[in-house]
């Protein structure tokens, strides 16, 4: 009968999030595979895996963010390299999904990106995907094998429960727009805590225009939450509204802090006291700005890719923040010597 992981775990890395790579081994107690990913003159990319993998549970990490044509074809050519190779199993770790938002056909002719790269990575060889709050959830179904969708609404609201510990009776949490209400409702629910929306319209790409705020605000601490900040504009749209209209502070969270274009120079003329974003993409830009404050996913990946090696139920994730569940699995490794 075939073994459903490998002998033993590894840990590999492309070249688009070095850190949380190592971040994650760590957890692990592991050091980051041996391995490199550089380009030829022309631009193609070439792989050395420089040590064996043969019969091994390969958990390899790439969040395919900016540039995302590069990590994509990284993440295949290496996916590639280690089915080649004997792995006996590979596990896309893909802390951000790019091309999510292409997830359908909003005008005729449209292209379904999202699962054209869904089809690329099971076609390269890949076993399984981890992966972190992606853009439209039924991204999963386009995938063919398993497919674990961790949520940063945990570890998001478990920073903002003991933040706010003294006045959780001043907070709102708010749903940037209409698509985000499903996630500032379980927010809200975890806080114990009243949610609204901000009912925008969006005339054209990366543009929005704030018609309405539905729900009670006035006096509010108000935490705006999405699955991810590109360029800023619905964002500190929505912030400038919020305290037009009698807001007394705004904060924001997101999973993932794209942060393109005039992301920085809008967030800078924002009311926004802070930004919490957690580490799925390098934040770089982060540094230009004081508000911002970057959570480490590396917790909740590891935990995951232990469960995943050891055959154990993911699910827990979803309801548990981080530190809970290392101390659970510290506890596993202590009855297992």
């Amino acid at each position: 009968m075939m073994a459903t992981h490998g002998n033993n775990i590894k840990i590999f890395a492309g070249n688009s999030h070095k850190k949380l790579a190592k971040d994650i081994a760590a957890r692990l107690d592991l050091t980051l595979g041996n391995s490199e990913v550089k380009t030829f003159s022309d631009g193609e990319i070439y792989v050395n895996i420089n040590e064996t993998v043969r019969g091994s549970d390969v958990f390899l990490v790439q969040s395919t963010c900016n540039p995302v044509n590069d990590n994509i074809m990284e993440l295949l050519i290496m996916i590639d390299a280690f089915k080649r190779a004997s792995a006996a199993r590979i596990t896309a770790v893909i802390p951000y999904f790019g091309y999510a938002r292409q997830d359908r056909k909003a005008k005729a002719r449209d292209p379904i990106s999202a699962k054209l790269v869904a089809d690329l990575i099971t076609a390269a060889g890949a076993d399984r995907v981890l992966t972190i709050d992606l853009h439209a959830p039924q991204i999963q179904g386009f995938f063919n094998i398993p497919v674990d969708h961790l949520l940063g609404v945990p570890l998001l609201a478990d920073y903002y429960k003991r933040k706010f510990k003294d006045r959780m009776e001043d907070v709102c949490i708010i749903s940037p727009d209409h698509g985000s209400v499903a996630r500032a409702r379980q927010f809200a629910q975890r806080l114990n805590v009243p949610f609204a929306i901000v009912d925008k319209r969006r005339p054209r790409p990366n543009v929005s225009e704030v018609m309405n705020i539905i729900g009670d605000i006035k006096d509010k601490c108000c935490i705006m939450v999405d699955d991810m900040i590109d360029t800023a504009g619905t964002i500190t749209v929505g912030a400038h509204a919020l305290m037009e209209r009698g807001a007394r502070e705004v904060y924001a969270g997101c999973t993932h802090g794209v942060l393109s274009g005039p992301a920085i120079d809008r967030l800078k003329e924002s009311p926004i006291k802070e930004l919490v974003m957690l580490d799925t993409i390098p934040l770089p830009n982060a540094k230009k700005l004081d508000i911002i404050k970057g959570l480490s996913v590396a917790p909740i990946c590891a935990e995951a890719i232990s469960r995943i090696y050891e055959d154990v139920s993911v699910s827990p994730l979803y309801v548990e923040p981080d530190y809970k569940l290392l101390k659970k699995r510290d506890e596993r490794k202590k009855r297992a010597k």
